[in-house]
């Protein structure tokens, strides 16, 4: 019914933002990957998704299309609610989830809070078919195999570090420097770490 609400932004929160729509103030709900791409600026557009139950109706708001596509297919998996599906794309990006259900990565699903390993394995099972389709991924161009990255996640773990939250860490740096050699990817995890 809403799709998208344009106005001028007068509260931000890591979890919410209102936005004066020509005087009628609207919350949104907000994951804190879109709560990291709100400018400062006061105007404000956000893709919305609206929902309906019977004790209330709730906004949820998104800085791009790709990520409000990503929440409704997350919250069409059986078990998979609104919040569970705002914490998945606080924990992880848009490209990650999409990503991690492509490949099949239970670890990288299950590593978010209140997901366990059977709602995990359920999302990958309902969500990986359309995800390949949707978004045309070749399932083998999101290659796992990433010999760097597994050898840097071997010496930081000999180090100390937890396995996933090193991998976490390691996985953002990939993202935004995909040929980084191991010790370079070490020398930015521990700095993150």
């Amino acid at each position: 019914m809403i799709t998208h609400i344009q106005g001028k932004l007068t509260e931000k929160n890591p979890t919410s933002v209102v936005i004066d729509c020509n005087g009628v103030g609207y919350l949104l709900n907000i994951s804190l990957h879109t709560y990291s791409q709100i400018p400062d600026s006061e105007h404000l557009k956000l893709y919305t998704h609206l929902q309906v139950k019977e004790d209330s109706h709730t906004l949820y708001g998104f800085s791009s299309l790709a990520e409000r596509e990503i929440f409704r297919l997350l919250i069409s998996v059986s078990g998979i609610g609104s919040s569970i599906a705002r914490t998945m794309l606080s924990s992880l990006t848009p490209k990650q989830v999409r990503e991690g259900i492509a490949v099949g990565d239970v670890a990288l699903i299950q590593s978010i809070k209140g997901i366990g390993a059977k709602t995990a394995q359920r999302v990958i099972i309902d969500l990986k078919d359309k995800i390949l389709k949707i978004y045309d991924i070749d399932e083998v161009s999101v290659s796992k195999d990433n010999t760097n990255k597994d050898e840097a996640l071997s010496a930081l773990e000999v180090l100390g570090f937890a396995k996933k939250q090193a991998e976490r860490v390691v996985d953002k740096i990939i993202i935004s420097q995909p040929n980084a050699n191991v010790e370079t990817i070490i020398k930015q995890a521990l700095k993150n770490l």
